[in-house]
């Protein structure tokens, strides 16, 4: 996975004007948050990009730790300026490698689970499960849908700048899907330096497959939300939000309490 830190680092050197700032995305994660996993308490966010869902979270009285290996954790102080003292910490670290003296009434990672192997995978939520989530607390972990990034496949797109936006750079984007592996290959390149392309590579998961890679985690599905639609783990015939509509879906994880 050495490609991970080059690609946000520089895919956030390319959108950060634009991006780093709150939005009702960030707002809506929260509710998510309040309505599945806890309404208060210590948050830990993984991979947390420009910082903005874990300042959301702060200004909505959590206690958030973020970790986010990129650069765009340095964008993080610019958001959280009007916040209290001790409500967030952030680490530029790794979260394979990073450690963490407490348990979390909760466990976030949006829109980014499914870099690198399934083996990979694994090793992070036996940590969450493990090492971060109390007895009994919830995961909510934004999962990759293969039934719409399949639909994908050999798509490109021509992103022309928009200096209004905070968008400066003129970018190119090829998307891959390989059905065999169920892997998204995502390619962003400037047509001034075509020779020079960063990518991104998503192992997407439908939700049996995310059961099967829970188990043994200490770790279990309990529900999914997929856009607007929430429904148990129980069969669902004709459900188009995830056959055709939402790239990614909400996995509503919980950890084994203690007996």
């Amino acid at each position: 996975m050495e490609w991970v830190r080059e690609f946000y680092s520089r895919s956030g050197s390319w959108w950060g004007g634009a991006e780093a700032r709150l939005t009702e995305r960030d707002h809506r994660r929260v509710d998510l948050l309040r309505a599945h996993a806890s309404p208060e308490g210590r948050i830990l966010e993984l991979g947390s990009g420009y910082g903005s869902t874990a300042v959301a979270a702060a200004l909505a009285g959590y206690v958030v730790t973020a970790v986010e290996v990129s650069d765009r954790a340095d964008f993080t102080a610019g958001l959280a300026q009007d916040l209290a003292a001790g409500c967030l910490t952030v680490h530029k670290a790794d979260f394979y490698e990073v450690q963490l003296d407490q348990r979390f009434d909760a466990v976030c990672y949006w829109n980014g689970f499914g870099v690198g192997s399934d083996a990979d995978q694994r090793r992070l939520l036996r940590r969450i499960g493990s090492e971060w989530l109390r007895p009994g607390g919830t995961a909510l972990i934004d999962v990759f849908n293969p039934f719409v990034w399949a639909g994908w496949d050999g798509n490109e797109e021509h992103r022309m700048p928009n200096a209004a936006a905070g968008y400066d750079h003129e970018l190119r984007e090829r998307v891959r899907f390989d059905p065999v592996t169920c892997t998204v290959v995502d390619t962003w390149w400037e047509p001034a330096d075509p020779d020079h392309p960063i990518s991104q590579t998503l192992r997407c998961y439908a939700p049996a497959d995310l059961m099967l890679l829970l188990d043994g985690t200490g770790l279990f599905l309990t529900g999914i939300a997929v856009g607007d639609d929430v429904v148990s783990v129980s069969p669902h015939s004709g459900m188009s939000s995830l056959l055709r509509e939402q790239y990614e879906y909400l996995a509503v994880v919980t950890a084994v309490a203690d007996s």
